[in-house]
């Protein structure tokens, strides 16, 4: 579904890729667009992306070697000028920037809509943070990003401080410290879990598996063992017969078994006895 609906090229798509003659730079325009519709932002390394996209924007666009987009991000200034363009060309703007009346209006709206969600929503931080994140890919607002080792600051901050330290915090600063904190808290919190899931996965089912396994290979050995050494002495008895089937013919194995294993069927009774003492002979 985000697939099509962010990486699908209409028309006006189409003629902005085709301003770029090179097959590289087409696939790398529409991977940035899409990009920046589906995430909101456009990424540092524009071809950080599944592959299966690539392929995607390939057979619409008509590239036959996908493979070409590789050569797109050598020349990172292309990149830079292209995520411009695209910016200027679909009207995105940027997080920061109030220089025009518009933008300053669309920053208002966004304080509103976030001023309300929060007062008639019963949402967590996170909750609340993703609608955001909504609202401004809704209205092509460019993100900022989620710097990672800002992020673990705030959240290092934030776990050793006291709730009257951070309640004398100033906005935005007080938000972002108690989201990045929660974000920290959830991720523990999966990992505690997974770890404790491996732990019950080995005590409760794998060593018990291996332990019950084990046993029963110990108590089949004897079997192994009695069973291999009648399979040696089958084998020896069969090379012997088939030397002397080279040398004297077929009738001379009926003349050398024929006390051993007659010829006539024996009652059902006796074939395992008669059978034995021929192997064991």
């Amino acid at each position: 579904m985000d697939l099509e609906k962010c990486f699908f090229l209409d028309s006006f798509d189409r003629n902005v890729t085709a301003q770029s003659r090179a097959d590289s730079h087409r696939l790398g325009v529409a991977v940035q667009i899409g990009t920046v519709r589906y995430k909101g932002l456009f990424l540092q390394d524009p071809l950080a992306v599944p592959w299966p996209v690539v392929d995607y924007l390939a057979d619409q666009l008509g590239v036959g070697d996908a493979s070409q987009a590789k050569k797109y991000a050598e020349r990172p200034k292309t990149t830079y000028e292209h995520a411009w363009m695209i910016r200027d060309t679909y009207g995105y703007h940027a997080f920061d920037d109030t220089s025009s009346w518009g933008e300053r209006q669309l920053m208002r709206q966004f304080r509103t809509f976030l001023h309300g969600r929060a007062w008639t929503h019963a949402e967590g931080p996170v909750a609340l943070f993703e609608q955001s994140v909504a609202w401004l890919r809704w209205h092509r607002v460019v993100l900022p990003g989620v710097p990672v080792r800002w992020m673990k600051t705030l959240a290092k901050c934030g776990a050793g401080s006291k709730a009257p330290a951070l309640d004398r915090l100033v906005e935005p600063r007080r938000t972002a410290t108690l989201l990045a904190v929660t974000r920290s808290l959830e991720a523990e919190a999966i990992d505690d879990a997974l770890d404790l899931f491996a732990l019950l996965m080995a005590t409760r089912l794998t060593s018990p598996a291996r332990r019950k396994s084990a046993d029963e290979r110990l108590r089949m050995l004897p079997r192994l063992e009695r069973a291999s050494k009648l399979v040696a002495k089958a084998g020896r008895v069969l090379v012997d017969h088939l030397d002397l089937v080279d040398q004297q013919g077929a009738a001379s194995i009926w003349q050398r078994c024929g006390p051993r294993w007659p010829r006539s069927p024996a009652p059902a009774r006796n074939r395992s006895a008669l059978r034995w003492t021929w192997w064991r002979n």
